[in-house]
């Protein structure tokens, strides 16, 4: 159902007295957290502020804004896919591109999240900032770009410490010195609530996995029966894994090369510990209500639950905590040193800074591990459980095609798995959980809550057209649903054009994935070319840039004359670069152009959809 429109913001703000509101365009929470962080720092300079959700109001009655005295309109916008708004700003952008607003009255500044590695680095920030000056709008402070793949928590905190004092010049007003740490929710134990009524990991409705009904999205997920589990490298240290989903009777569609979102849950050790720690009896059943009884966001979590849903389900214990949660967490800390050291690292000094980004981020500290490094400090479990991050939906290309596979959606992942600079084991949440779901055991079936997530990666509308497909390790994944996709056109008697892979691994013996059906494909004639790059059986590293190179000759032709349609899927930091820049170098050499025209060439086929990524970092 679409969310019920709280009609206008305007009316909202009017009614509880806030002259600040912050907007947030949020994939993964990031955006939503500093949203509310900006809108609970506003009461320190007597202004009162509001974080809110696009998709939850009318934008257009931005241009009114300027009714409320001191107002001023936050964004803070993350960047989704290739350069796309979040979902929940879709209609925003939308609306954006189309309006003819006077937004004359509007004072607004943007801080916008993103990651170098991508090729459109904080499209939507910069967008947002260019388009509400366009239509009118006053910028009272500088666009903020947060980079991911760097510190983000650090661009953002350096950001908000020039915005704060940019907003009191403009309005003339001044820092109320109060610092002092406010709940947001408060804590009612439930001691003899019907369990009907308790959630126990259900992410909308009450007990929407007993009684499913589509149609099925990330409020409503589907619960999939997990039907194959099967381990696809033969050596090496990594576990490399295919599965499949059953989505019989869901009524969910899916295209190859959409994406598939599955909630997981973490660890019951690292639950337990916490537990155990904070001498907790996990059990108890809570509810943290807002105390502000006009948000629209009542909870944090789904609740009345018990605090072991809440930390399995509900939130995020793995990731490092930001520093809010940190300055937070400071006044449980008895030991004095403690405590300094907590707020220390929280605060915007570049001597805090540094020690937050060694002691958390580069050592990868996650909440135990602080309250196992800090063994004063004990906060109460339920202030915890308000300030940790929702724990998010993992994506994962489909590497199925819905031709082939109508009632099934197939997995290729691989575990993650590393040690810490204190010599701790962290897993990765999603793939660890997935290694442990077994199909059928002793008449038990593993169900994984999941939803599909539409992408623009897409075979060519005419099967004739050629296609080049690049994905080295779990890259691979959407291309096996494409090459199921196009035997099948073949099949169905369609002409079926060149269909050319290109994949890469690190030693033929160990991690070759899909060998058997990929050697099958080729033997068939579906895949005209089969080119592997095994980086690590020879002196010097073989990657698929350099079989790119190899037949550059061929893949000119085919772009030139076959107009084929190229794909790159995989790791973005490095191997997406590498592959672009090559592209570069070929459509120089054969199209005798200069490195800039060949890059604008590039860019062109991207625009025409004819050059697309499924990367990430």
């Amino acid at each position: 159902a679409a969310p019920v429109r709280d009609s206008s913001f305007i009316e909202k703000m009017k009614k509880t007295g806030r002259n600040i509101v912050v907007f947030y365009g949020s994939q993964t929470g990031t955006a939503e957290e500093f949203a509310n962080r900006l809108s609970k720092d506003a009461h320190r300079y007597g202004l009162r502020g509001m974080a809110a959700d696009p998709e939850e109001y009318d934008l257009s009655d931005l241009s009114r804004l300027s009714e409320i005295d001191k107002s001023l309109a936050v964004f803070c916008m993350a960047t989704y896919g290739e350069g796309d708004p979040t979902d929940n700003a879709q209609d925003f952008y939308d609306w954006l591109q189309e309006a003819d607003a006077d937004l004359s009255g509007l004072r607004f500044a943007v801080f916008g999240l993103g990651n170098k590695t991508y090729e459109h680095f904080n499209a939507m920030g910069k967008y947002v900032d260019k388009r509400l000056e366009e239509l009118g709008a006053q910028r009272i402070f500088e666009l903020g770009l947060g980079d991911d793949d760097g510190n983000l928590e650090e661009d953002f905190i350096t950001w908000r410490e020039q915005f704060w004092p940019a907003v009191c010049e403009h309005f003339g007003v001044e820092a109320t010195g109060e610092e002092s740490s406010i709940r947001q929710y408060e804590l009612v134990v439930h001691t003899d609530l019907n369990m009907n009524k308790v959630y126990t990991g259900e992410m909308g409705r009450l007990k929407s996995y007993e009684n499913q009904k589509p149609p099925f999205d990330a409020k409503n997920p589907f619960l999939a029966k997990v039907t194959e589990n099967r381990k696809l490298n033969e050596g090496g240290e990594r576990h490399l894994m295919h599965l499949a989903l059953d989505i019989s009777n869901s009524k969910i569609r899916y295209e190859s090369g959409d994406h598939v979102a599955v909630y997981p849950a973490n660890d019951s050790s690292l639950v337990n510990q916490i537990g155990e720690i904070l001498g907790t009896d996990l059990d108890t059943i809570m509810s943290l209500n807002n105390l502000d009884e006009e948000s629209n966001k009542k909870h944090p979590f789904p609740c009345p639950t018990s605090y072991r849903t809440a930390l399995t389900y509900y939130l995020d214990i793995t990731n490092p905590p930001r520093t809010n949660v940190l300055y937070e967490l400071a006044q449980y800390a008895s030991d004095t040193g403690e405590q300094e050291r907590l707020r220390r690292m929280a605060s915007s000094a570049a001597e805090g800074k540094a020690l937050y980004h060694s002691w958390v981020v580069e050592a990868r500290r996650n909440i135990l591990a602080i309250l196992q490094d800090m063994p004063s400090l004990r906060p109460p479990i339920d202030h915890l459980c308000e300030l940790l991050p929702r724990l998010q939906a993992r994506y994962y290309s489909i590497a199925s095609s819905s031709k082939v596979h109508p009632n099934a959606i197939h997995i290729c992942a691989v575990t993650v798995e590393y040690e810490t600079k204190t010599g701790r084991l962290n897993k990765g949440v999603a793939t660890n959980w997935l290694k442990n779901k077994v199909p059928d055991e002793n008449g038990r079936s593993s169900m994984v809550p999941m939803y599909v997530r539409k992408s623009q990666f897409r075979l060519p509308f005419k099967p004739s057209t050629p296609v080049i497909m690049i994905g080295p390790g779990t890259g691979i994944a959407p291309f096996i649903g494409f090459i199921q996709e196009r035997a099948w056109l073949k099949q169905q008697g369609k002409e079926v054009g060149e269909t050319v892979l290109y994949y890469g691994c690190r030693h033929q013996r160990e991690d070759y994935l899909y060998r058997e059906e990929l050697a099958h494909f080729h033997q068939e004639g579906i895949l005209t070319q089969l080119n592997v790059a095994f980086s690590r059986d020879q002196a010097e590293k073989v990657y698929v840039q350099h079989l790119l190179k190899k037949n550059k000759e061929h893949i000119w032709k085919l772009i030139n004359e076959g107009n084929a349609h190229i794909y790159v899927c995989g790791d973005a930091r490095n191997m997406a670069r590498d592959v672009q820049n090559t592209f570069y170098e070929i459509v120089s050499e054969f199209g005798n152009m200069s490195q800039a025209q060949a890059t604008d060439y590039v860019k062109k086929l991207m625009t025409k959809g004819r050059y697309s990524l499924d990367v990430w970092s």
